[in-house]
């Protein structure tokens, strides 16, 4: 039977690594949907190649053989694992990780396959990771940008770019060498992403504009309405979001737990008010 397991990173790699995920396919081929999240993944199958999966504009359909383990790890936007390029040449790709990292990944292989559990060759996945943080350096303008544009921000690009005392076009040219996307790209991811983390959490809509359900939820999560939810969601997803969520109205039914993934977003509209 398959399943997918997420937990947070360990606390050295937090403040790069967003979530840590372990999957397993059963007696049959899984078609895993990879959405996109303003961030790049590793992906790991045990005993087989590591990929690097670049930003996402859209969904990124793959087929995981039949009785086959992933490990994984999800990065913050602008906090990439040490790379020989910019991510703005890597968006919407697959790169295999030895392209990109060298022999060493050859190590890393042998020593996940011969792991005793997928727990155990996600950590040694997590070890090999903490070597970057010696020499990462993020763009602190890029960090601050990701910030202001999560989801129940009601700012324009144009406004934080002015906070950051960048032009338009500066901040632009920062945020694609640093994220793979452009802010007004990344600030629709990250919207979206905040509606799963409500639909997730089987959040209750406040009732603005006397709105319930999942035109409550929209609206919370900053869309105009239910329709701009939905073609953002098809956009994003190739899915409408019943279809995405498993055929629920307003909450996510694929019996996953994904709470590493979407707890951040759900701290910052905590600390966020909402707008009346």
């Amino acid at each position: 039977m398959e399943s997918y397991v997420e937990r947070p990173p360990r606390p050295a790699l937090s403040g790069v690594v967003r979530t840590a995920w372990v999957l397993r396919a059963g007696e049959a081929p899984y078609v895993q949907r990879n959405l996109p999240t303003g961030g790049v993944e590793i992906h790991l199958p045990i005993g087989g190649r590591p990929q690097l999966v670049g930003p996402l504009t859209g969904p990124d359909v793959e087929v995981v053989p039949a009785r086959t383990t992933v490990v994984g790890v999800r990065y913050h936007p602008g906090t990439p694992p040490r790379l020989p390029t910019t991510l703005d040449d890597l968006v919407d790709q697959r790169v295999d990780l030895a392209d990109l990292w060298g022999g060493s990944v050859d190590e890393l292989i042998d020593r996940t396959a011969l792991a005793p559990t997928p727990e155990h060759a996600l950590r040694l996945l997590e070890d090999r990771l903490l070597g970057d943080l010696r020499t990462f350096r993020p763009d602190p303008l890029v960090g601050a940008a990701v910030a202001a544009l999560m989801p129940w921000r009601p700012v324009t690009v144009d406004a934080v770019a002015g906070h950051l005392a960048l032009s338009p076009s500066q901040l632009r040219r920062r945020c694609l060498r640093a994220l793979g996307l452009s802010p007004k790209v990344l600030q629709r991811t990250l919207r979206f992403q905040g509606f799963l983390a409500l639909a997730q959490a089987g959040a209750v809509a406040t009732g603005r504009r006397g709105a319930d359900g999942m035109a409550g939820i929209a609206v919370d999560t900053g869309y105009a309405d239910q329709a701009h939810l939905g073609r953002e969601c098809v956009r994003l997803t190739g899915l409408t979001p019943r279809r995405l969520l498993g055929g629920s109205a307003d909450r996510c039914a694929c019996d996953h737990e994904h709470a590493a993934s979407y707890g951040p977003f759900l701290a910052a509209r905590r600390r966020t008010p909402l707008l009346a």
